[in-house]
């Protein structure tokens, strides 16, 4: 999320939302025909950043919709997304190896991959906590 906090500081408008947030928001705008008012506003901001790619499995119209997202940012609006699956593991996300290759093949194309190793973050700070059985008892 560094880059994304960077940008803001830099005055860049940034947009915040997980996958898992994403996809019920297209479907709703779909089925209430406003799916083209809402690709329009997802070109808005300078940054789009997709939080926890990979944790939910799409099915081929979730899939599409994420497309659509895609292709009206491609070369229009950075996209920062974060993800703990392998570009090679996209085709098993969406469902479909066709459309997989095409979401790729855009979010990459300019692209800085920035890989991260290591311990979770978030767990940090739990790494260190006493054992259950080692617990003082008050």
């Amino acid at each position: 999320m560094a880059p994304a906090i960077a940008a803001c500081q830099h005055g860049f408008s940034i947009s915040f939302t997980t996958l898992d947030d994403l996809v019920p928001h297209l479907k709703t705008a779909e089925q209430r025909h406003q799916l083209q008012h809402k690709l329009k506003t997802s070109v808005q901001p300078a940054f789009l950043v997709v939080d926890e790619v990979g944790d939910l499995r799409l099915d081929r119209a979730e899939a599409h919709d994420l497309f659509q997202v895609i292709c009206r940012r491609y070369e229009r609006g950075s996209v920062i997304r974060t993800s703990h699956k392998a570009l090679s593991e996209w085709a098993e996300l969406l469902g479909d190896e066709v459309l997989a290759a095409a979401i790729l093949d855009r979010l990459l194309h300019h692209a800085e991959v920035l890989p991260i190793n290591g311990p979770s973050y978030r767990l940090k700070d739990r790494l260190h906590l006493p054992r259950a059985g080692n617990m003082a008892r008050s």
